[in-house]
């Protein structure tokens, strides 16, 4: 794979992954992986549901057993997952808080619990949202927990987050909320980041990296700097869309209304002659996701 997250040196991976296998009886959920997260990056994890990236995040914290190769801060997860820990924020895709708790008990507990939790900075991110420390846990609403635990998990001194949906549910201004927060306040240059959405749109820009499975194998990992190198579009008019099928694109789709509304995708760049039927656009992750993870019957030009 043609990625940064793939040639990083070994000084600066924080997690490495070769071989990877995690099965549940006979079905592999993830199937013989290979993979590097350097420090200093924000990795996308996209997959359509069941396609292994909640499986994943799950053994990368020493939750589920795996075969072939996993080191994470040069830890094994499962046999080191205590000291592992020490240096990883985990956020599964729903984010539960003790209902009888009042937000600032939450910041005891936490200080009691890990040795890396900085109360004062838990109560210098709540103060930056709407979050009140005498509220109660009970009292929050969906978006307000949620700001609350990036908040308890942010203060953590780690190197490395992994967030499973951590905005599931939420309408857009707590997302962006979300997330000007974990980016502003949590990447440094010298954390990692891993996180898995839906909401691609939403956090392509703030990504360096993505990582996309596809029935537990993985399809695609790059840097975003990386992808316009590797992947062409053109938009183009109708009357050649004969022509630009003809040099067998990843993907066709509608861009827009009208003649002019189509676009292919190429792995590579496609023969001069079909470049010069259409004008290149940027490639979006979003036209990656469906040209690498459809099923091969679908095209987007049906719908």
């Amino acid at each position: 794979m043609n990625a940064a997250i793939e040639t990083a040196v070994a000084g600066d991976a924080l997690v490495r992954a070769s071989g990877l296998t995690i099965a549940y009886g006979a079905k592999r959920a993830v199937d013989e992986i290979a993979f590097t997260i350097p420090k200093g990056r924000v990795v996308g994890l996209l997959g359509h549901n069941g396609a292994g990236k909640s499986t994943l995040m799950k053994a990368m914290v020493g939750l589920l057993p795996s075969a072939g190769e996993l080191q994470v801060l040069g830890l094994d997860p499962r046999r080191e997952r205590v000291r592992l820990l020490e240096s990883t924020c985990y956020i599964p895709d729903v984010a539960i808080l003790p209902r009888w708790a009042r937000v600032r008990e939450l910041i005891t507990m936490m200080s009691g619990l890990h040795p890396r939790f900085s109360a004062e900075r838990a109560r210098e991110l709540l103060r930056r949202t709407s979050v009140g420390l005498d509220a109660k846990v009970s009292s929050l609403s969906k978006g307000m927990i949620v700001q609350a635990h990036l908040a308890l998990v942010a203060s953590i001194d780690a190197r490395l987050m992994i967030l499973d949906e951590p905005t599931l549910g939420l309408d857009v201004l707590s997302r962006k909320a979300f997330y000007e927060m974990l980016i502003g306040e949590w990447c440094d240059g010298e954390r990692s980041v891993l996180i898995s959405t839906h909401q691609v749109e939403e956090i392509e820009n703030l990504l360096s990296d993505v990582m996309m499975l596809n029935e537990g194998k993985l399809v695609l990992s790059i840097a975003l700097d990386d992808i316009e190198s590797r992947y062409t579009v053109l938009g183009h008019d109708a009357a050649v869309a004969d022509a630009i099928a003809a040099a067998h694109p990843l993907l066709r789709y509608r861009t827009g209304p009208g003649p002019q509304g189509n676009a292919a995708l190429f792995e590579g760049e496609p023969p001069p002659a079909v470049q010069a039927l259409g004008r290149r656009l940027r490639p979006s992750l979003v036209d990656l996701f469906v040209a690498l993870t459809r099923k091969p019957e679908l095209d987007r030009t049906q719908f």
